[in-house]
């Protein structure tokens, strides 16, 4: 699936939507450029999500847009990205792209990050002075582990390189600068022979992958790592959650060894990109039979049955594409409208929740 060297492409890009939503506009694919002084690229200054559309029999269904909007919105105020766009603006953007697009299923990335003031550069670490700039961009993406891996099972390893602990740099945010900490993770995997890594928080514990987060099963039971060990609030993750309280089965967030890993009966990543991708050896230990076991496919069927608008969620999960109102193009960037509803989750500067919703959520889950 991999070489040895890492350097093929893990996943095949067929098709490319030839317009980004940047800023409150559309434009096309090859104008949407950065300066090469730009804060982002020297310091790191972005956040992002990443959000599956799906091609179910009523069209193009985005999954869980609203959820990964009110994460990216998180993210923005944990960094001080303030800024005028509300959930509702992203939402639509996400909407209009993907029905520009003409593609049955795609991989939606909108990105917040610091630019730079061309006329006023400023080239120091300090954030402030740099604008801020949003773009939003969609592809048609494969399986993220390989086509092989939803049924198969892919090879991990256990990284050498640890999570970041959360006063370091915070898991809580979806920001460019933590998956430098990924990169690693993942280059050390695929230059060893394995299709992914997974890392240990600060305490040894397990965390997560380095874009997944990861479920062991163990005597029927379905256990996640918590919060606390420096995982990411998936949108996915949190799915599993609801999806395995609707099957009836116990899952427990709490810490995991890692030797836990090599004698549990299951293993299986979740992760907009990952999906639902079972784990079938670990630092070549086989885990339970060697492939996809018995409770992961159940968990991967009523995923990809709501995904494909099959079966009813346990919440408004997918947005149909083609049952929204088409908004017309605005001719000045978005901003906050007269009917922007401040009990909802709003821009990054007027946020005032103590508790930000996801995480409300994925506590309220266990």
């Amino acid at each position: 699936m991999f070489s040895k060297s890492g350097q093929t492409k893990d996943v095949a890009t067929p098709r490319i939507c030839d317009v980004v939503w940047h800023d409150g506009e559309f434009i096309k694919w090859n104008d949407a450029r950065v300066h090469v002084m730009s804060h982002v690229l020297h310091y790191g200054s972005s956040v992002f999500e990443g959000i599956r559309c799906y091609a179910t029999e009523r069209g193009p269904a985005v999954f869980r847009l609203r959820e990964h909007m009110r994460r990216f919105l998180n993210s923005a105020k944990i960094y001080r990205m303030d800024h005028e766009w509300s959930i509702d603006d992203f939402c639509d953007a996400s909407v209009e792209l993907v029905r520009r697009s003409g593609l049955e299923q795609c991989y939606i990335r909108p990105i917040l990050f610091r630019s730079l003031d061309e006329e006023h550069p400023a080239f120091g670490v300090n954030p402030f002075p740099n604008p801020l700039t949003c773009y939003i961009g969609a592809w048609d993406w494969g399986k993220y582990l390989g086509d092989e891996a939803i049924e198969k099972g892919v090879d991990v390893c256990v990284s050498t390189w640890n999570r970041l602990t959360p006063n370091s740099l915070p898991a809580m945010a979806k920001s460019g600068a933590n998956y430098m900490n990924s990169q690693l993770i993942k280059m050390e995997a695929l230059l060893n022979g394995f299709a992914e890594g997974i890392a240990l928080d600060d305490r040894g514990y397990v965390s997560e992958g380095s874009g997944e987060n990861i479920f062991l099963v163990s005597n029927g039971v379905v256990n996640t790592p918590p919060l606390s060990s420096s995982v990411l609030p998936g949108i996915t993750r949190d799915s599993v959650i609801q999806i395995c309280q609707e099957l009836g089965l116990t899952i427990k967030e709490r810490s995991i060894q890692r030797a836990a890993l090599y004698v549990a009966d299951e293993l299986f990543f979740s992760g907009t990109a990952a999906e639902i991708t079972p784990i079938r050896s670990v630092d070549r230990i086989s885990i339970g039979s060697g492939g996809r076991g018995e409770i992961t496919e159940r968990i991967q069927k009523v995923f990809f049955e709501i995904t494909k608008g099959e079966r009813p969620a346990p919440g408004p999960w997918l947005t149909y594409v083609r049952e929204q109102v088409q908004a017309p193009e605005p001719a000045t960037p978005l901003t906050k409208g007269a009917d922007y509803d401040s009990t909802d989750v709003p821009p990054a500067r007027v946020a005032k929740s103590p508790v930000p919703e996801f995480v409300a959520s994925a506590h309220a889950s266990k």
